[in-house]
């Protein structure tokens, strides 16, 4: 059996999230990382030995596979863009662009030139978020009635080009859309800004997915409390995951009789028994890098494809655009590209 050849890798961006790839791709099996972009240099020390580039270009000179980006929002299309026309594969951060039309352009330039691509969406590699899709996907739950997710936090100093919509929402958009494997029909939302910023701090939304299941989002940048909650509600019960645990639990309906004359008539549900999963947790970033790397060597790989990670950003679009209308938006008659903001 031949082995597969050794990838060379680059990153561009060493901030946050970029210094936990450079992490991550100097210790993966079968790559080479070969080179970061930044211009700012290696202020933390993150960069693993690799040497510090200014430019793309200069990254794409060293003759890389694939590249990460890491770099802010705003500037994803454009090196993207410079990726692509040089043929290179890259593994972009979420969310894929900071515009709808400029996500449809990366995925314009990667497919039409035949290039693996994929999106950052790091809680598709969570195992609780794993381990659920499973199920569901097995038809543990039944029916599938409502998805509730809760992500707050303090303010995160490191983002300044985008609001809580496209930094942390789209977090929620994706999985819940990959978890039920379903698509958003329709979304309503409300936002504030309490921090002084020109971008909002915190959005409520409800949302419908196309075979009629309900969504809802609350998501904030102005609690003390950090909370990463996922509840999925069917006919059989309800899976709970922490994600920041990566624990997954069930709460299973009771199909117990009632005895009870006055209450014969109500056909609800009772509580039952609770199951909490024991789950192999490895970390999503690395496996997230091993799904990316055996995509780019032609492997059957479950990475977040660009169209999808461009559907996400149309959903975002969506929210911001139902918060400034103060309206119902629906995804399936509105042309969302120009609400880029």
């Amino acid at each position: 059996m031949t082995a597969a050849r050794t990838l060379r890798a680059g990153l561009v961006g060493l901030g946050s999230m970029g210094r936990h790839h450079a992490r991550v791709l100097s210790g993966l099996e079968g790559v080479d990382f070969v080179g970061v972009v930044d211009p700012m240099g290696d202020k933390f020390g993150a960069a693993q030995g690799a040497p510090i580039l200014d430019t793309v270009q200069e990254l794409i000179a060293l003759g890389v596979d694939y590249a990460v980006v890491a770099c802010p929002t705003a500037m994803h299309e454009e090196v993207g863009l410079q990726l692509a026309e040089a043929g290179v594969c890259a593994l972009i951060e979420k969310p894929v662009a900071a515009t709808v039309e400029g996500a449809r352009r990366l995925v314009e330039a990667f497919e039409s030139r035949g290039l693996v691509a994929g999106v950052g969406h790091i809680e598709r590699f969570n195992p609780a978020l794993r381990s659920l899709r499973t199920r569901l996907e097995a038809g543990e739950l039944g029916d599938v009635y409502q998805v509730v997710t809760r992500r707050q936090g303090p303010f995160p100093h490191r983002i300044a080009d985008v609001g809580v919509v496209k930094d942390l929402a789209t977090h929620d958009i994706d999985l819940t859309g990959w978890v039920t494997g379903r698509e958003y029909v329709s979304i309503a939302a409300h936002t504030v800004s309490k921090s002084g910023r020109e971008h909002e701090d915190m959005v409520s939304a409800v949302g419908r997915l196309d075979d009629g299941t309900m969504v809802n989002h609350l998501v904030n940048w102005l609690s003390p409390l950090k909370e990463r909650f996922t509840s999925v509600t069917g006919e059989r019960g309800c899976f709970i995951a922490d994600t920041l645990t990566a624990d997954l639990t069930f709460h299973s309906n009771a199909a117990m009789a009632t005895e009870w004359e006055a209450l014969q008539a109500f056909r609800g549900v009772s509580e039952g028994d609770m199951i909490r999963y024991a789950i192999q947790k490895r970390e999503p970033l690395l496996v997230e890098h091993e799904l990316f790397r055996d995509a780019v060597l032609g492997r059957p790989a479950d990475i977040c494809t660009l169209r999808q990670g461009t559907r996400t950003v149309e959903v975002a679009a969506a929210v911001l655009k139902s918060a400034l209308d103060n309206r119902s938006v629906s995804l399936e008659s509105e042309d969302l590209a120009f609400h880029g903001r």
